[in-house]
């Protein structure tokens, strides 16, 4: 029986990351998703803002972001609504509660980001099953999942 992919859930940081780099782990993910082994899913809030600071940042950059979000075609969700947002205000902070709302949302197994200071090692996972990694500790335990 086949196992069913990971479903993974970009932040903004780890999104950008994949796409500014050629190499790395954040590009690993992307790669891993081009080739249909994990799905990828963002939010409206992820896409615009991504959106924005590779416009801000990395101007040269945009078109081929655009053209890669269009190939990579990941799942998007809407924004959660206020109450679903409410429910993360004590654990993380205000401005990535939406994210993270999201990301429990979408029914995702893994949030990937590279914002370590308001995600990694707090206490979420009593909130939800969602494991929130750095995108190369996802490739360790997406190198589990296939052994």
């Amino acid at each position: 029986m086949r196992k069913q992919r990971p479903k993974v859930f970009l932040d903004t940081s780890a999104l950008i990351a994949g796409i500014a780099s050629s190499r790395g782990a954040a590009r690993a993910v992307l790669q891993l998703a081009e080739i249909g082994l994990i799905e990828v899913i963002v939010s409206r809030q992820v896409i615009v803002e991504a959106d924005r600071n590779i416009e801000e940042k990395l101007p040269e950059m945009l078109n081929e972001y655009r053209k890669f979000i269009e190939i990579l075609a990941p799942a998007l969700v809407d924004d959660p609504q206020q109450k679903d947002v409410k429910r993360f205000l004590t654990v993380i902070n205000p401005d990535d509660a939406p994210i993270l709302a999201s990301a429990v949302i979408s029914d995702a197994d893994f949030l990937i980001t590279w914002d370590r200071k308001h995600f990694i090692g707090k206490n979420i996972h009593i909130h939800s099953n969602l494991k929130i990694v750095t995108p190369g500790e996802f490739l360790k335990c997406f190198r589990e999942y296939v052994e």
